[in-house]
């Protein structure tokens, strides 16, 4: 299974896990899961659908409709309703349950965010915990990437490693209240008690804590590093 794949089959799963849908609601489903960035054509979508009936964790209801996809010109949409099969329950539950390296991945740490609601407690805190040290890893590539810059590129260039620098900086100290508040409830199955970050280096994913809810990013930049001259500043903030 491909990363990018991998990643669609999941959302899908989990977003029938709570309810069936034809194949236009779940696209617009998936398209605020996954991000505006990330929207999908019925030409990405229903290959998925066609693939994920043929495994047997789908079941198509109305199959002897005419499976007509919806384009620009036909206007026609698929009157199929999907929903889970006991295998694709049980497919979805072993995604949920996955909290090795691959969960801590841009895409897939996003989608399994967005189930984190239906996680197990100790799930979450391995994902949460596997994410913050990826991340830890990327701030030092990137630090030293930035003092490299500053030698070697105009300032515009520079600003634009130190944003995402900045978002990545912002993620780490979410990812550390998120686990502080795990570990402040180690019963029951509680949401997250701080904001989500709304642009996380390289994601797009909307975390929150069921399927349908979105999160969005806080916290300041952080002001470590030393000063330079940014393009846009004002003489008074120099």
């Amino acid at each position: 299974m491909g990363r990018r794949s991998g990643v669609l089959e999941f959302a899908v799963l989990g977003l029938l896990h709570d309810a069936p849908m034809h194949g236009y609601e779940l696209r617009k489903r998936l398209n605020i899961l996954l991000g505006a960035l990330r929207a999908l054509s019925y030409g990405t979508l229903y290959p998925c659908l066609k693939s994920l009936v043929a495994q047997g964790f789908l079941v198509e209801d109305n199959p002897d409709v005419e499976y007509v996809p919806a384009t620009a010109l036909n206007g026609k949409r698929s009157k199929i309703v999907y929903r889970l099969s006991p295998e694709g329950k049980q497919r979805f539950e072993e995604l949920l349950a996955d909290s090795g390296p691959e969960a801590w991945e841009d895409e897939r740490f996003g989608v399994h965010f967005a189930f984190f609601g239906q996680t197990d407690r100790a799930v979450r805190m391995r994902v949460l915990e596997g994410r913050r040290s990826r991340l830890e890893e990327r701030l030092e590539r990137m630090r030293n990437s930035l003092a490299r810059a500053r030698e070697r590129f105009d300032d515009y260039t520079v600003e634009l490693q130190r944003h995402g620098l900045e978002s990545v900086e912002r993620e780490v100290r979410w990812l550390n209240e998120l686990i502080e508040t795990e570990r402040a409830n180690r019963t029951g199955r509680t949401g997250p008690a701080t904001g989500a970050p709304t642009g996380t280096a390289g994601t797009t994913a909307v975390p929150h804590t069921t399927s349908d809810g979105r999160g969005q990013e806080t916290g300041s930049p952080d002001p470590s590093g030393p000063p330079y001259d940014r393009p846009g500043r004002s003489a008074q903030e120099r």
